[in-house]
């Protein structure tokens, strides 16, 4: 399925709902609160913010926590994800948040921004050149 491509009116209406999410975090720790906000086919957004935890592993990235929103609603072709921290240059997803979006928005479109007004568009392939992701496990099934 080809995904739509969002107008850059639409990315940036997905920057301020990744802003909005981004004032909810739960950052008591690093006091670097995340917001993003994901679009999925049919036109919903899905917000998530990280939610920090005193046992570091348990932490939950806002981009994880709005595809897993999104996910747990029923969608599945996620289209664009926006997300946004304070800091000097547009903020990347980590490792982990690259993995996810590599499996499960293969085609999706990633704006990384910062509060100071600074954008960068890429997609989950450039995050994350030679993803692992499902065939790599059965490669019968690719």
């Amino acid at each position: 399925m080809v995904l739509p491509t969002p107008a850059p009116a639409d990315l940036e209406d997905l920057v301020a709902a990744a802003l909005a999410a981004r004032e909810r975090a739960y950052a008591p720790y690093s006091d670097y609160p995340v917001g993003a906000a994901l679009l999925v086919g049919d036109g919903r957004v899905f917000a998530g913010c990280n939610i920090e935890n005193a046992a570091y592993p348990a932490t939950i990235c806002a981009e994880r926590a709005a595809v897993a929103t999104a996910l747990a609603a029923g969608a599945r072709d996620l289209v664009a994800l926006a997300v946004i921290a304070a800091a000097p240059e547009p903020v990347p997803p980590c490792g982990l948040c690259r993995q996810v979006l590599a499996e499960l928005g293969p085609q999706i479109v990633v704006v990384l921004a910062n509060t100071a007004g600074e954008r960068r568009l890429t997609s989950a392939a450039e995050l994350l050149p030679g993803a692992f992701g499902p065939a790599d496990l059965r490669p019968e099934r690719a």
